[in-house]
């Protein structure tokens, strides 16, 4: 306030250069390029045209460290303040916010991708997470810088707040959504099981090239290579960060494409350990397979990851070669009951459990088999011509399959259904002997 109790008018590009003063120094010393931080004579600077800051002070060796300390200094005195709260034409709200915008698209531009241009495989996936802590420091900074601007111009105007419009200038400048072109290209390549050599096809996206390198670790840990999953889960976080609170860009683009490579990479194994493997082993490697994938979703993916997934292996290992699994001449469902095969068993029903219609399957072959057996026992005793002898069968059957054992109940032998020979067989031995004699008949 001036010496006359007017208000000191800011002018733009006082006010502006002034402001810029503790942007700069704030991105050096984020960048770690700075070990010191803001002396008395920049503070007072700083204090002649206040600003409501929250300044970074701790600094180990490269890596910045935020420390609890927040400078408040008065913000009705402070220089955001005073360009947004002057009469018009000197109310600059609408041009700061202009300028917060500019701020961080030149420093993205011309700090964040070059250097991740220069990166490449694992190393482009350190440094995406590198930049993306400075990003974020530097956004939180900022953001406090021009909170004010939260107040009243974001609000009328219904613009993205200052904190949330920083992070998206990372997400679209650097590129972490597709476009509909390179999602079209990358797709198609998934279905002709492409994927890892998608890299050789060079869409110029970053996202493209994140998404390459994310899921070729993947598969390489599928197959048994010892990859950083702490990187993984730093990596994806990111996509799960930009989206505000929602799954949006981790879903659309990776969740979808990576979901289509696990279906292509579990159907490219099926087709080989259909053949290799015995029914029991086989249902092993899908049980392993489970068990690995979600030890994967706990470790690094979001957790809303975990039942697609899962859908993906059933399908492909499960449902799409369920047929074949359960027709294996000397190991399949058949193979199983004929000889009591109990945790086998046991393992096929808890796995088709999982599926919406794998169990119907596993139930028609199951009634198929019984009801083989069924007319088996009835030949047999038609051609010994022993009502007895098919009761006993039937009631051994009966034992060993009670499930579909009321199914034979209808067949007829000799005119007779065996239902009726069950109960005239019993009413005989009731006759004679009483309830002893029926137990003594079990």
């Amino acid at each position: 306030m001036a010496a006359n109790g007017v208000t000191k008018i800011i002018e733009w590009d006082e006010g502006w250069d002034f402001v810029q003063v503790g942007i700069r120094k704030q991105m050096i010393i984020i960048e770690g390029a700075l070990e010191t931080q803001f002396d008395s004579e920049e503070y007072m600077m700083l204090y002649e045209y206040p600003v409501y800051i929250c300044v970074c002070l701790c600094v180990n060796w490269n890596k910045v460290i935020f420390s609890s300390l927040v400078i408040l200094l008065d913000i009705q005195q402070s220089t955001i303040y005073s360009m947004c709260t002057q009469d018009h034409p000197h109310d600059y709200s609408n041009r700061l916010y202009e300028k917060y915008n500019e701020v961080l698209a030149d420093y993205v531009s011309s700090t964040i991708m070059p250097s991740l241009r220069d990166k490449h495989d694992v190393f482009m996936l350190r440094e995406l997470v590198k930049q993306w802590t400075t990003h974020k420091n530097l956004v939180t900074w900022l953001s406090r810088l021009f909170h004010y601007l939260d107040r009243y111009l974001v609000l009328w105007n219904k613009l993205s707040p200052v904190k949330e419009a920083g992070l998206a200038c990372f997400r679209d400048l650097v590129g972490l959504t597709k476009s509909s072109n390179a999602k079209s290209e990358m797709l198609s390549l998934l279905w002709q099981g492409l994927f890892i050599f998608y890299v050789l096809y060079a869409l110029d996206e970053c996202c493209s090239r994140f998404i390459t390198m994310l899921i070729w670790q993947i598969d390489q840990e599928r197959e048994g290579e010892q990859i950083d999953r702490a990187l993984l889960k730093n990596v994806l976080d990111i996509f799960v960060e930009v989206g505000m609170g929602q799954l949006d860009y981790y879903e659309n683009d990776f969740e979808n494409v990576f979901l289509i490579d696990t279906a292509a990479y579990y159907h490219r194994k099926a087709s080989v350990w259909i053949v290799e493997y015995t029914c029991p082993d086989y249902m092993l490697k899908v049980e392993q397979c489970l068990n690995t994938e979600k030890d994967r979703v706990s470790h690094y993916l979001h957790s809303s990851s975990e039942t697609k997934i899962l859908e993906k292996v059933l399908e492909k290992l499960l449902l799409a070669y369920a047929n074949q699994l359960l027709k294996k001449e000397h190991s399949g469902l058949r193979a199983l009951l004929r000889d009591d095969k109990v945790e086998d068993l046991s393992r096929m029903y808890r796995l088709f459990l999982k599926t919406r219609t794998g169990l119907k399957r596993v139930s028609m072959k199951f009634k198929q088999h019984v009801r083989s057996e069924g007319m088996a026992v009835i030949q047999q005793a038609e051609d010994a011509a022993s009502d007895k002898a098919l009761v006993t069968k039937l009631m051994e059957l009966h034992d060993k399959h009670s499930r579909r054992f009321l199914e034979f109940c209808n067949k007829f032998v000799g005119g007779t259904s065996c239902a009726e020979l069950l109960a005239s067989y019993y009413d005989n031995i009731v006759k004679n002997g009483g309830k002893n004699a029926v137990n003594k008949a079990h």
